[in-house]
């Protein structure tokens, strides 16, 4: 190479350089490693972090068995490597791939139309009450108590920056549910959008439908929000939403410090106009045969901005692939099966625990604070390789002493027996 550019040496190349700004001696980084050696690095220091701990903390972000088809898949370099597909002609895969997780979602949710994912739940939440309001015409929002506090948090951050009021409806002190009697006190004919979470942040489960006949008796519509997707393989749809906004980190997608996750919202299809994003629709091409392409894309990106019906404009479809792969995977029926696991394993231990609220739940339930402390109780789980549950008093003061916990199927009877004893079950 020197030869090639008629240099002499490989430090006449720097020859241009001071001396005083030039590296007289070799780095100082350690030598080289070979592969073996870097992966049994790893595998150390992987053992000195989490790697066999059983955790029972949920609270919006879940710890559920991950199929190995899942990384086989998302791996390829098809999927791994594509871009948004805006020509239809080379992008047939990933257009593929998009429209049948859209169609799953829809047949999750029971909604007609479902778009190509959203950044996550917490975002798909103000996207939602931004798109009740362009359809109703009014501004006002009305959000549980119960939806989770960091989406709640978001909403609030959008809220502010579009002249939208945003009142909170309280939830029930006995049941852990959203207030119905409060939410028809607030309702009037400005609010736009009533959002309520079920499970909720608590774990109770709502009652959508006469949630769902206050909205519309105000012309008002309904936002329902998961943030567990496990819960909808024994839930009933919630047909009776308007729109459809959740967090499907809970299908293979790994926990990873908070995300990347894939949100998702569905509608009613008369909303569809106005939903945010894009949608992949069915065509055909010149020879007849089936086809996909981008249906409708209402990103500023796309269209002139003050038309736009949102500004998200990453592509998460790489990680919404990994959800539609756990979809096919386990099926309605699997699904099913492992939403019943969930909902046993949480009513095993709760049955050994005081439940602060009485409404039923699914596989998270929040336990009334007893002589020791969260910290104690998880300091105590820590040390015998058991994450325990969520401190409630971070996001609800009131709540002081009480643990939100968790129960998925990657624990087992006698990890759940070790939870209660720690709570002092039994004493």
């Amino acid at each position: 190479m020197l030869d090639a550019i008629g240099a002499e040496s490989l430090e006449s190349l720097f020859s241009h350089l001071p001396e005083d700004v030039r590296l007289a001696r070799p780095l100082n980084i350690a030598a080289g490693k070979s592969e073996y050696e870097i992966v049994d690095y790893f595998r150390a220091r992987g053992g000195e972090t989490a790697n066999g701990y059983a955790s029972f903390l949920g609270a919006g972000v879940y710890s559920h068995y991950r199929p190995v088809m899942v990384d086989t898949v998302v791996s390829r370099g098809e999927f791994l490597t594509s871009y948004t597909p805006y020509q239809a002609e080379i992008s047939q895969g990933i257009l593929t791939t998009i429209f049948e997780f859209q169609t799953m979602i829809c047949q999750l949710t029971g909604m007609d139309v479902a778009n190509a994912s959203m950044y996550d739940g917490s975002t798909a939440v103000p996207e939602a009450a931004m798109m009740a309001a362009r359809v109703t015409g009014r501004d006002r929002v009305l959000v549980s108590r119960a939806v989770h506090p960091e989406y709640r948090e978001v909403l609030a951050t959008y809220a502010s920056r579009q002249g939208m009021p945003v009142e909170e409806i309280a939830y029930d002190a006995a049941t852990g549910s959203v207030d119905l009697e409060d939410l028809e006190r607030k309702l009037d004919t400005k609010t736009a959008a009533v959002i309520i979470q079920s499970p909720n942040f608590f774990g109770a489960v709502e009652n959508v439908k006469k949630a769902a006949a206050l909205a519309h008796a105000k012309g008002a519509l309904l936002v329902y929000v998961f943030a567990e997707a496990v819960s909808l393989g024994l839930l009933e749809p919630p047909r009776d939403a308007d729109i459809v906004v959740g967090e499907l980190q809970s299908f293979a997608i790994t926990p990873s410090y908070g995300g990347p996750f894939a949100g998702i919202i569905a509608a009613k299809e008369k909303f569809l106009r106005q939903m945010p994003g894009r949608l992949v629709g069915e065509s055909k091409d010149v020879n007849g045969n089936r086809a996909f392409c981008l249906t409708l894309s209402t990103r500023e990106q796309h269209i002139r901005r003050e038309k736009a019906t949102s500004n998200i404009c990453t592509n998460q479809a790489l990680v919404a692939l990994m959800a539609t792969v756990f979809m096919s995977v386990y099926g309605k029926q699997g699904l099913r099966e492992l939403a019943q696991q969930n909902l046993s394993k949480a009513h095993y231990l709760a049955s050994k625990l005081p439940v602060r609220f009485s409404g039923p739940f699914f596989n998270e339930f929040v336990v009334k604070p007893g002589r020791r402390t969260p910290a104690e109780v998880n300091g105590e789980l820590l040390g015998k390789k058991i994450i325990g549950g969520l401190d409630l008093e971070r996001f609800y003061p009131e709540l002081k002493g009480s643990v939100l916990v968790c129960c998925t199927e990657m624990v087992t009877r006698s990890q759940m027996d070790e939870v209660a004893r720690a709570f002092g079950a039994g004493e």
